[in-house]
């Protein structure tokens, strides 16, 4: 009901005509296509790899190395560059691993 109110004062608003909604859920649904699922097969591979290649630092674990991953840091050269105070913000992630990082720089 909102929707239809919300539609209709679009309409009265930007003078258009009123399109009712179920055609476009329609046009959502026929805009997906098998190549979409190849593309997101290939991202989460590519994401585990990039994950099992942090756990080559010294102190990344798995677990620390998936925060890193989805905090940004997609390289082990990007979290061996990055600032200290980025790399606290990022559960899991401690002193004691800052501390072997720089030893790598």
């Amino acid at each position: 009901m909102i929707s239809k109110f919300l539609s209709k004062l679009k309409s009265i608003l930007f003078k258009s005509e009123v399109t009712p909604e179920t055609p476009l859920k329609k046009e959502k649904k026929a805009a997906k296509s098998p190549k979409l699922k190849t593309k997101t097969k290939t991202k989460t591979v590519n994401s585990k790899k990039n994950i099992e290649t942090l756990t080559t630092l010294p102190g990344v674990g798995a677990k620390s190395a998936k925060a890193l991953y989805e905090a940004g840091f997609k390289t082990t050269k990007a979290v061996i560059a990055a600032d200290e105070k980025d790399l606290l913000a990022v559960s899991g992630v401690g002193i004691n691993l800052i501390k072997k990082l720089k030893k790598l720089k």
